[in-house]
């Protein structure tokens, strides 16, 4: 048996109750293989692939805090630090009921690679809690955010660990528990903490980032291919900020974005969502309504209730920048069906189930994946952290120059990785060994540790 699937079988052994987490591993290593056969013996050896799949640390809490009826509620809280070798750990905190220890994982080992890939000297981690903030008054965000940070302080600190936001988890957040965090702690540590306001260390650029950085990576992708983004349209999923920023950049380089959906349902425009509308996705987003609806209603666009967009709506690239396994295997087969898109441009974590990544390629499709698309959010992160450490404030102009050349060598380093090991044009495989290889790197550098 082959050491890769040596550690498969652990991993499904040990991990069995996670699926999300296996998910992941499983395309990871997959991919890895003509890395890992180059050196098996010596891999096995020093137990390299059971280390890069195991979370150095996680932190699992409870989250006691009281409504504003004065009712107690507890929620569970984790943070997971998966690997250190690169750089602190970093990754965003999602608030979310479905938030569970396997997607905590499949997270944190995801956040590893992807911001290995940026570049920056930072690992990886990711946290959360199964809260649900829709539905809450400031107050009771308030006293959650400062009860989940009164155990979360223990584990972070500007060189150890700086989360950001993440899904259910914005600017307002980050401020409730960065003022929990200084008042438990006694000194400005403003580097603990990114997606931090202006006015206390957040970067500006932050609140695009992740939206810009992924059009930057279709770009250059689109370069690649000969083509342009100016008269492509675009369908994607959500309307929150990685959507609202996604659809900015994509307008202002001449494309137009056709659909944006919400749990809700989808909104098919084809004006295309640009001028005030794109504005407008920032009062639904801070509404908490959680209602694409709302869009169709104002504009007067069709709406479609409790269906995805997915192969119903017409579009040169799909773009989902909602959550994770929103394609599945039926939606593949529609878009292959409704025969306009050959490209998948994955924005959210780990969007498209393995079985829909393997019959899009199988029909010649090209994915390109969520660990290299999205990673402008965390490096603008890291900008944060370089800012708040300098005791300086960059230009939005500086952090997207900045932001713009990460994301064109992150596209350039994944397809040389690619080439590099037979697999040209495999932007996931491409994404996994270029990371790999710099972690892998680093870990054998330091040793069994």
């Amino acid at each position: 048996m082959s050491y890769v699937d040596e550690v498969l079988a652990k991993v499904e052994a040990k991990d069995a109750n996670e699926p999300e987490f296996l998910q992941c591993v499983n395309e990871v290593l997959e991919s890895l293989r003509p890395l890992i056969e180059k050196n098996e013996d010596h891999y096995r050896k020093v137990a390299l692939l059971e280390r890069l799949t195991e979370p150095e640390k996680i932190a699992t809490f409870r989250v006691p805090w009281v409504d504003d009826n004065g009712q107690a509620h507890v929620n569970r809280g984790w943070r997971v630090q998966f690997n250190s070798a690169i750089g602190p750990y970093k990754g965003g905190l999602r608030f979310h009921p479905t938030v569970n220890l396997s997607i905590m994982k499949f997270l944190a080992f995801e956040q590893t690679f992807k911001n290995c890939l940026t570049g920056l000297p930072i690992g990886g981690g990711k946290g959360g809690s199964d809260f649900n903030p829709k539905g809450k008054s400031d107050a009771e965000m308030m006293r959650f955010c400062q009860s989940f940070m009164t155990e979360l302080y223990r584990y972070i600190g500007p060189d150890l660990d700086c989360p950001a936001g993440d899904l259910g988890c914005g600017t307002k957040e980050i401020g409730y528990m960065y003022g929990q965090y200084k008042r438990i702690v006694g000194e400005y540590k403003n580097g603990a903490l990114s997606s931090k306001a202006i006015s206390y260390g957040g970067s500006l650029g932050r609140d695009t980032a992740t939206g810009y950085g992924a059009t930057y990576f279709a770009e250059e992708l689109f370069k690649s291919l000969g083509k342009s983004i100016e008269g492509t349209t675009f369908c994607l999923s959500g309307f929150g900020n990685v959507c609202w920023g996604a659809t900015k950049k994509i307008t202002e380089l001449g494309g137009k974005v056709v659909a944006i959906s919400g749990p809700d349902g989808y909104v098919y425009d084809p004006d295309g969502v640009s001028g005030e509308k794109i504005d407008y996705l920032v009062e639904m987003r801070n509404s908490l309504r959680d209602r694409v609806q709302d869009y169709a209603d104002k504009y007067g666009c069709e709406f479609h209730a409790g269906e995805k967009p997915w192969g119903r709506v017409k579009a040169d690239v799909y773009m989902p920048c909602a959550t994770q396994n929103d394609i599945r295997i039926e939606d593949a087969k529609r878009i292959i069906e409704e025969g306009a898109s050959k490209i998948i441009i994955e924005v959210a974590n780990m969007p498209t189930t393995q079985e829909a990544v393997d019959y899009f390629i199988e029909n010649g499709f090209i994915v390109a994946p969520s660990k290299a698309v999205n990673a402008g959010g965390v490096a603008v992160s890291e900008f944060e952290m370089s800012q708040n450490a300098m005791k300086l404030s960059w230009t939005a102009e500086e952090v997207d120059e900045k932001l713009h050349v990460i994301m064109q060598n992150i596209f350039r380093n994944v397809s040389a990785a690619a080439e590099k090991y037979g697999k040209p044009g495999d932007l996931i495989a491409g994404a996994n060994l270029a990371a790999a290889e710099k972690i892998i790197d680093a870990m054998e550098g330091q040793g069994i540790c």
